[in-house]
């Protein structure tokens, strides 16, 4: 059920978000409901120039197509019988078109701090609610099967108390879906041009899930097969004196070279939806429910 962001009733109604208690209305801007106005220009989490770089490269690259595969992969297997997702930061929308394509039963809710990932996530035609939303403050109680959060968390300072509304938002016997950058040994550059707070161990992921009251299903890293090239890469940037934007180093890069990443990372894909978790790579997955 929805939550009134002003006094915490249970009883909002429409797509208005009405609150039949104390009469509050959230503003609308752009034609989206605002339940964090605070957030709309100031959020230090997430360079707002990104939203439109990414967006010229998430249909291609071969790191967000194969990421998505694995992702409707894990949903297939783990919560195939749900009725309704809310995925947190939802960016451009290329993760929510490719669920509603693979599950069209589903009701989809997309959310963002940001309005400039909404208007991109609008033009896709995904059938989505889309609002602008502080994942530190989920407005709703006991709504969704699935709550998806996939490299969001590390870009939140309080990314405990995320995981905390999660549960809150979350349905018994659901799940939350989850994909973070491994290692802190991998920081670099790129990490802190795209407002990275963390990079996470297994460990520090599970625990911090666990301590939300979920119970952990399954968990592994992906990017194995590349991650001596990871390395190498993140080596070059700390020696390097040129200023640079690493997006334009990590993600733009050659279609041959994109074919040939791609491929290595199909090839784990398939022992991940075999059920074998792999030990180490630039990425974690994780699967967890609330009893």
């Amino acid at each position: 059920m929805k939550t009134c962001v002003k006094c915490s009733s249970k009883q909002c109604e429409g797509a208005g978000w009405k609150c039949l208690v104390c009469g509050y209305m959230p503003p609308q801007k752009d034609g989206f409901v605002i339940l964090a106005p605070n957030m709309v220009e100031m959020n230090d989490g997430y360079h707002v120039a990104l939203f439109s770089e990414c967006a010229a490269i998430e249909t291609h690259h071969f790191w967000f197509v194969v990421r998505r595969k694995i992702i409707v992969d894990f949903l297939k297997s783990e919560l195939p019988y749900s009725t309704s997702m809310l995925e947190i930061g939802c960016g451009n929308g290329f993760m929510l078109s490719d669920i509603q394509k693979n599950f069209p039963g589903l009701t989809l809710c997309g959310s963002e701090a940001s309005l400039e990932g909404l208007h991109h996530a609008s033009t896709l035609s995904i059938g989505a609610n889309l609002i602008q939303m502080d994942a530190r403050s989920i407005p709703f109680e006991e709504e969704f099967d699935i709550i998806g959060a996939f490299d969001v968390l590390e870009h939140i300072d309080l990314d405990e108390r995320v995981l905390q509304q999660m549960y809150c938002a979350c349905k018994p016997g659901g799940g939350i879906f989850l994909t973070v950058p491994q290692h802190q040994w991998l920081w670099s550059s790129t990490d802190e041009y795209a407002g990275h707070k963390r990079r996470y161990s297994r460990a520090e992921l599970v625990r911090k899930v666990e301590a939300a009251g979920f119970r952990v299903q399954r968990v592994t890293s992906f990017v194995f097969l590349l991650l001596p090239l990871m390395v190498i890469s993140r080596l070059l940037q700390r020696n390097s004196k040129k200023s640079k934007n690493p997006v334009d180093e990590g993600f733009r890069i050659g279609r041959f070279t994109n074919r040939i990443l791609r491929v290595l990372l199909e090839i784990e894909r398939w022992p991940i939806r075999m059920g074998v978790s792999l030990p180490m790579g630039g990425s974690l997955l994780l699967v967890a429910r609330k009893p």
